[in-house]
């Protein structure tokens, strides 16, 4: 258990909102939250969303049931930072993790399981931490499954993914008690085969046991990040012949968007072929489906502890992912299949079957579960509540949305679906029409039209403001 926190206004504020609720909204009446994200998972892998190569029936349901966001973004396509915003609500430059080594969480972040639980939520972290410190400093109250690093000497070298290149991600990544002092090298070490079912097994562990409060249940998969293996039961389900490469595949990427040669890249051979993407999402659309049948048995538990119809359930991931497209592997880029995350939104008071365009932030969960719940909102936390889009009090958030990846790139999109990325280390720019080309592979920035000249000048005064506002801690030339 974690240790109890000294007394402060923050917790003040949470202790008297939660003796003073009205009858009508009283705590233990409040919705719970269950958060289940994904790792690198594209926007399109889901059948709901009209992929038919696919089979994702329960993360369909959630379609059918809640509100899916066709513009949810995350704002750096990396896994620490946009884990670290998720937690913080705050943007990388605001909570203190940038995108380069060493940095750190912040000590006046606050933190978005704290925020619940001194609101009069029980908090339970499940799966991936890959973020600074420990889910237990960060206002989770107890954790089960979870996989961190520290485990690099049961590590055994020679290991290989499914096409047998050497496996460099989630080297020594271990399954361990919440201060790491225990490790269960039995379990696996890195990712396995059957890992989903594992952190399955440790969400369903929270939901059957005895609540005296709502609760936060924050499950962490590590589908379908590489390595890639395929999953129990599912080896002759896909094929490669069978796959559809990306409309906008292309063998190799025009030019160095700043990691060319990052180790994302290096998991599939130069040049690419359709063949070798096609079965890349063979395996990777394996992965999905397997996460996707243990995000099947989380529902059925939730279920069947009576506890489903108030609960807000929350699907989504931390980015997205290339798998080809623009000739790319990897998600450290600002195009729109990684930039842009699946988000489905369902619960009490949530409309069913239903999209939204509008342009939200991954890292607006916080504020938005919390105004959601009536939990105050942290004073520290700049994201912005889509809550509103949630009840139906309007289809728009935020006129303008922005990206950015280590020093090396910078993105404004808006809302009429115009969208700019600059290359400040090589002096280049794309300016896309998203409306007339969705797949992003008519580069505007240097066309003589009028019209589009004017659009340029217009998105990169914007995003200069926003550098400028925010404060882009690096000099870009």
């Amino acid at each position: 258990m974690a240790k109890r926190l000294p007394l402060n206004l923050p917790a003040l504020a949470g202790l008297l909102f939660s003796l003073f609720c009205s009858a009508g909204e009283a705590a233990e009446s409040r919705p719970n939250i269950l958060f289940l994200l994904a790792d690198d998972m594209r926007p399109d892998a889901v059948s709901a969303f009209g992929n038919n190569r696919i089979d994702t029936p329960n993360i369909d349901r959630l379609v059918t049931e809640g509100i899916s966001f066709t513009r949810a973004t995350c704002s750096n396509p990396i896994c620490v930072v946009s884990r670290a915003e998720i937690l913080t609500g705050r943007h990388g430059w605001e909570n203190g993790i940038k995108g380069f080594r060493g940095n750190k969480l912040e000590p006046d972040n606050r933190y978005w399981a704290s925020t619940l639980q001194e609101a009069g939520y029980e908090t339970s972290y499940v799966g991936k931490w890959h973020t600074s410190g420990r889910p237990l400093n960060a206002g989770y109250s107890q954790v089960a499954g979870l996989f961190s690093g520290g485990g690099s000497k049961y590590w055994k070298e020679g290991q290989t993914d499914w096409k047998g290149f050497p496996v460099t991600g989630y080297r020594g990544w271990i399954f361990q008690n919440a201060d790491g002092r225990i490790k269960y090298p039995e379990m696996g070490v890195g990712v396995t085969p059957d890992i989903s079912s594992k952190f399955a097994d440790a969400a369903i562990s929270v939901i059957e046991q005895d609540h005296g409060k709502p609760w936060f249940c924050h499950v962490n998969f590590t589908a379908p990040h590489d390595p890639l293996f395929i999953p129990p039961g599912l080896d002759d389900k896909y094929s490669g012949a069978d796959m559809e490469v990306p409309g906008n595949f292309m063998p190799a990427h025009p030019f160095d968007h700043g990691n060319f040669d990052g180790r994302d890249e290096e998991l599939l051979a130069w040049p690419r072929t359709e063949a070798a993407v096609r079965d890349l999402l063979r395996v990777y659309y394996s992965v999905i489906d397997d996460m996707d049948a243990q995000i099947g048995r989380i529902l059925a538990a939730l279920q069947e502890s009576g506890q489903y119809e108030n609960t807000i359930i929350i699907f989504a991931s931390d980015h997205g992912m290339s798998c080809g497209s623009h000739g790319l592997r990897g998600k450290q880029n600002q195009y729109e299949h990684t930039i842009n995350v699946p988000l489905i939104v369902k619960g009490p008071g949530i409309a069913a079957n239903t999209s939204s365009d509008a342009q939200v932030y991954l890292r607006e969960l916080y504020p938005t579960t919390c105004d959601l719940v009536g939990a105050p909102i942290p004073a520290a936390v700049t994201a912005k509540s889509f809550a509103p889009v949630l009840r139906g009090e309007t289809g728009k958030h935020h006129d303008d949305i922005f990206g950015y990846f280590t020093d090396t790139q910078r993105m404004v999109r808006d809302d009429s679906g115009w969208k700019l990325i600059r290359y400040p280390q090589i002096d280049h720019w794309q300016l896309f029409d998203l409306n007339e080309d969705p797949l992003e592979l008519r580069n505007l920035a240097d066309s003589n039209e009028p019209a589009h000249r004017k659009r340029f000048t217009h998105l990169k005064g914007k995003l200069e403001n926003w550098r400028n506002e925010t404060g882009d801690p690096l000099t870009l030339p």
